[in-house]
């Protein structure tokens, strides 16, 4: 269920504005500290681990994930630290699965990493 993988590239501008991005892209390679996601059986979950190189990416993410979140309207435990983000997405709490809304949240958080570099804001 991961996307392709990439490998992280630095922006040659002055101003730094590819590097997050690039640096976001790079997230998605199964490379060490990167993992794709995982199912857990007790209780039944989606759970991913994403690294990333300073805070400033992660804060990116962060906000990408978020408005997915909104719209999608599907919130996952997340706990991050300053170069780090860890996801679950639990089970249906009354189906007992993981909803077609809870798959397709985990592959377009796939995407969120492949996304055009974007400018920090």
């Amino acid at each position: 269920m991961s996307a392709p993988t990439s490998e992280t590239t630095s922006g040659d501008n002055a101003s730094g504005e590819n590097e997050t991005g690039a640096a976001l892209q790079g997230a998605s390679a199964e490379a060490p500290g990167r993992q794709a996601w995982t199912r857990q059986e007790r209780p039944l979950r989606l759970e991913r681990r994403l690294e990333f190189p300073d805070y400033e990416v992660t804060r990116v993410f962060l906000e990408r994930s978020g408005a997915l979140s909104e719209e999608m309207d599907i919130f996952p435990n997340l706990s991050f630290g300053r170069t780090y983000v860890n996801l679950t997405l639990f089970a249906d709490d009354e189906s007992g699965e993981l909803t077609e809304q809870a798959l397709t949240f985990a592959e377009r958080v796939d995407r969120l990493l492949d996304a055009e570099p974007i400018a920090p804001s």
